[in-house]
């Protein structure tokens, strides 16, 4: 009789400890999937920070500024050096030429040829719109890296990659969640959706028009919709993109050259 008691206490231990072990194993199995998730959603946004850069480039730029009452359109030519440094040079119309942007690392500048004057950028500016735009400040200067200060979760269907990225608790941003979408073909950006801590949708970055740029394909038209603001709209036009190119140089992000005439 004892060793029948025996048998099956023994018996039941051992399914109790199958099971823990079972559990053990899947939640390992679960927090694995989640690691490498989040690694190659990393993998993503970095290739989509990276897809208009190389160790240099430079740019010409349309853009073209929509509203109910009048449509504006600006041409640009830009240069870069990395994800650090970056520099924008309004070309046309004549008024606004001259009109210059220089970006250091985490730092900003205007220069407004009329008055001859530089302005550092505050950081309580940097939501703020740039050239009467719907592109922030914060656009240009990308003040926020997206892998450091957001959690990032990947889903994906046939076509798509979607990147839900929710700000991590000591992240100081406007937007409650970005939803990052991305051509799986192609590697390239699709869209980002722009919430706030609502849910509710703010803005959407959309990509379009596929073109040959250096030998990478890449999105040549960029629209930023705000949501709420109906009628509203600011197209951005690639209309060259070289990746580097002899002339972009160090020489190029200095506040001399900001301050620079032509």
């Amino acid at each position: 009789m004892n060793y029948i008691l025996s048998s099956c206490l023994g018996a039941s231990v051992n399914r109790v400890t199958r099971i823990r072990i079972s559990l053990v194993v899947l939640l390992l199995c679960f927090y694995s999937s989640l690691a490498v998730s989040a690694d190659r959603a990393i993998e993503i946004i970095n290739a989509m920070e990276a897809l208009y850069q190389g160790t240099s480039s430079s740019a010409k730029m349309t853009m073209i500024v929509e509203t109910p009452q009048y449509r504006r359109t600006m041409e640009m030519q830009s240069a870069s050096m990395g994800t650090k440094n970056s520099f924008i040079r309004i070309l046309s119309p004549r008024k606004d030429r001259g009109i210059a942007t220089l970006k250091l690392d985490m730092e900003m500048w205007n220069y407004l040829p009329k008055i001859n004057k530089v302005i550092k950028v505050p950081p309580s500016m940097m939501m703020g719109s740039w050239m009467g735009s719907d592109f922030t400040n914060d656009d240009l200067v990308k003040q926020t890296t997206l892998t450091d200060e957001y959690t990032l979760t990947l889903e994906e269907t046939d076509e798509l990659y979607t990147i839900i990225l929710v700000p991590k608790e000591q992240t100081v941003t406007v937007w409650g969640k970005i939803d990052y979408v991305v051509n799986k073909q192609y590697m390239v950006p699709v869209a980002q959706n722009f919430y706030d801590d609502n849910g509710e949708l703010i803005r959407q970055l959309k990509f379009m028009d596929l073109k040959e740029f250096s030998g990478r394909m890449i999105p040549s038209r960029l629209e930023m919709i705000p949501m709420n603001k109906e009628g509203h709209k600011t197209i951005i036009l690639y209309d060259d993109l070289q990746f580097d190119p002899p002339d972009v140089d160090e020489s190029i992000f200095t506040l001399r050259n900001l301050r620079s005439r032509f």
